[in-house]
């Protein structure tokens, strides 16, 4: 209940009441309010599917009405992992503004798991994450191989290099994801493969956090070379090629299967991967 009131923008109370007057206006009860999660009852069940029956044929009657216009417009929510939402969307904002003015991009940031649960609940149209999965549910469109380089402070021995093997992380002092997350498992068992132990000695849940202890000087990471172009431009970091072309992170876009998407984010489908998307 809370969650869907939240969802709606309502207070809970607020949320409790309208299903109250609902029951009362059909004469059935909705909710089996004895359990805990509360259940739906058979009813309930079954004005569930009418509700959904409802938007399903909103969505269709919005988009075939879109069609006709033949202008692209409507909202795309998108949810973004930190990472690439920072240092790409921005950018992608303004060209979506200029190509589509009557198109509006909406984007929040969160952890990978939130993104997949936005996009599950319909409470986002796409979501963009690293280490894309499918699932029953959730589709995944890859969209682009990001390289790892080293991430450095200007003064660290390895900064005038040009290149770092990967046993030359040994001992390393290393600033780490924290150990939920998939890039987190990934780099670990590239470190592994190739007999390397580094001395882990602060790990945070977003790349952002990661340059800021490097850049202060608190040891060395592993980091998409994209992610780091604006530090290494002021001169807080210095990004070093490893020796390891295949430590890639993989970046995609996942979205809930058969979802009909409207002509906003068909349109920011089409400049994410260059395609169209029906």
């Amino acid at each position: 209940m809370s969650k869907g009131a939240e969802h709606c923008g309502v207070s809970q109370s607020a949320a409790s009441q309208h299903v109250q007057e609902v029951e009362k206006r059909l004469g059935v009860i909705l909710l089996d309010r004895s359990k805990r999660p509360l259940e739906l009852t058979p009813a309930g069940r079954l004005y569930q599917e009418f509700c959904r029956e409802i938007l399903r044929r909103e969505e269709e009657f919005t988009l075939s009405l879109e069609s006709l216009k033949g202008a692209v417009e409507g909202t795309v929510r998108v949810v973004s992992i930190y990472s690439t939402g920072l240092s790409e969307m921005s950018r992608l904002r303004e060209e979506f503004a200029v190509k589509y003015p009557t198109a509006q991009l909406h984007v929040e940031y969160m952890r990978p798991d939130k993104i997949y649960d936005a996009v599950r609940k319909d409470t986002a149209d796409l979501g963009l994450v690293s280490y894309p999965e499918s699932s029953r549910e959730i589709a995944a469109i890859p969209w682009r191989e990001e390289e790892m380089h080293v991430a450095l402070p200007p003064s660290h021995p390895f900064a005038t290099r040009e290149e770092i093997y990967p046993l030359d992380l040994t001992g390393q002092d290393f600033i780490g994801f924290d150990e939920d997350l998939r890039i987190r498992r990934e780099l670990d068992r590239f470190l592994r493969a190739h007999g390397v132990e580094v001395n882990v000695v602060m790990q945070f849940d977003n790349i952002q956090m990661i340059k800021e202890a490097v850049a202060l000087g608190s040891g060395i990471s592993l980091l998409p070379a994209r992610t780091m172009q604006a530090e290494i431009e002021q001169g807080r970091l210095v990004a070093v090629k490893l020796h390891a072309p295949d430590l890639v992170r993989p970046v995609g876009i996942v979205h809930r299967k058969r979802k009909k998407f409207n002509s906003a984010t068909r349109a920011l489908l089409g400049m994410l991967v260059g395609g169209t998307v029906s």
